[in-house]
């Protein structure tokens, strides 16, 4: 499946991304936020490995699987988005630049908050067509 949102989570995350190299090249680096960044990483692989090939950007609802409840899915909903919220913020700590990070945070909320409805209403359809097809 590939929302209509999809282009905008790509422009908001190439944004940032872009505002990262331009205005953090000659930047110091804080090395709290840094450590902290790093430790987030591990949180992201964690995810990665619980997900295995299920993980993808796309929204892709298989519905003959059950969710995933193990691994950081035991503990949230999205961990992933939790990793990359935090790492939206943390990074541009990291070069000193909290006014960026203050920036793509709401951007990254806004896309977020559509990102996860359009996740629910996949969901949702997904269990309407079992439960229709259920004998």
């Amino acid at each position: 499946m590939a929302p209509r949102h999809y282009p905008l989570i790509v422009a908001v995350h190439a944004a940032w991304l872009i505002s990262l190299w331009v205005l953090g090249r000659d930047q110091p680096v804080n090395s709290v936020a840094l450590a902290f960044y790093l430790a987030l990483q591990g949180v992201r692989f964690w995810v990665m490995w619980t997900l295995g090939a299920r993980w993808t950007t796309r929204i892709i609802v298989l519905p003959e699987q059950p969710l995933v409840s193990a691994g950081p899915y035991r503990f949230l909903s999205h961990p992933n988005y939790a990793v990359v919220a935090a790492e939206i913020a943390l990074l541009p700590l990291v070069l000193e630049l909290p006014l960026l990070a203050a920036v793509f945070t709401v951007l990254n909320a806004a896309v977020l908050a559509i990102r996860i409805r359009a996740e629910n209403r996949a969901l949702a359809a997904s269990r309407a067509v079992i439960v229709r097809g259920a004998p």
